[in-house]
């Protein structure tokens, strides 16, 4: 897997929110589906949910990328599995590393707009999200038909004002684009969460190495 792909995902992972509820019920469980390009190609992710995990699991040419964080962001899990290659790797993040990539995450201000539109069903207003370090702005179209709890957001957008449903994911200095396209309530598949008995154990540094350090 090159590992530019990996640091997108990375950053979706450490975006990705666990929804908690609306305004009408309360989602115990579920998944939610996001649309974004990796090197020029879209992709379609689902992230499952419930209160204290998340797994985020997409498709790459051969490659099946499952990434599996905790609700307060001390767990990452990089699961890797290319049946064709009979590859099924679980690469563990030491406590350093999730630090390490917490701490690369940009810091940003927000002001609030008054533009307003609809995205994949959702109310949205515009917010414009600003990285002073990097002399930078972003949109970040944000709904309130939706709420989440602050711990499950990215640091960068806790303070943005509601649920972001299209805006710019970030890690090791990349950036990507992303929109919401559904949430859905479910019961999420047995052992999505966890790291299956047949998947050997390796670390971040041993991934990297198998895509070539890129």
């Amino acid at each position: 897997m090159n590992i530019k792909i990996f640091n997108v995902a990375l950053g979706l992972a450490l975006t990705a929110t666990a929804i908690s509820a609306n305004a009408q019920k309360a989602y115990k469980e579920g998944v939610v589906t996001i649309s974004t390009a990796m090197q020029g190609q879209q992709v379609e992710a689902k992230s499952y949910f419930r209160a204290d995990s998340a797994a985020m699991q997409f498709t790459t040419g051969p490659a099946t990328i499952k990434i599996l964080t905790d609700a307060d962001g001390k767990s990452l899990v990089v699961m890797v599995d290319v049946p064709v290659a009979s590859i099924k790797k679980a690469a563990v993040a030491t406590p350093d590393e999730v630090d390490q990539a917490m701490a690369s995450l940009p810091t940003l201000t927000f002001a609030p707009g008054t533009e307003t539109k609809v995205i994949s069903g959702f109310n949205c207003k515009k917010v414009v999200a600003t990285d002073a370090k990097a002399n930078k702005t972003y949109d970040i179209w944000v709904t309130n038909d939706v709420t989440v709890p602050v711990t499950a957001i990215a640091k960068y957008y806790r303070s943005v004002g509601g649920f972001p449903v299209q805006y710019t994911s970030f890690s090791q200095g990349q950036s990507t684009e992303v929109t919401v396209k559904s949430i859905t309530e479910q019961k999420n598949p047995a052992g999505i969460f966890g790291i299956p008995a047949d998947f050997e154990k390796i670390t971040l540094d041993d991934l990297k190495a198998m895509s070539g350090g890129r």
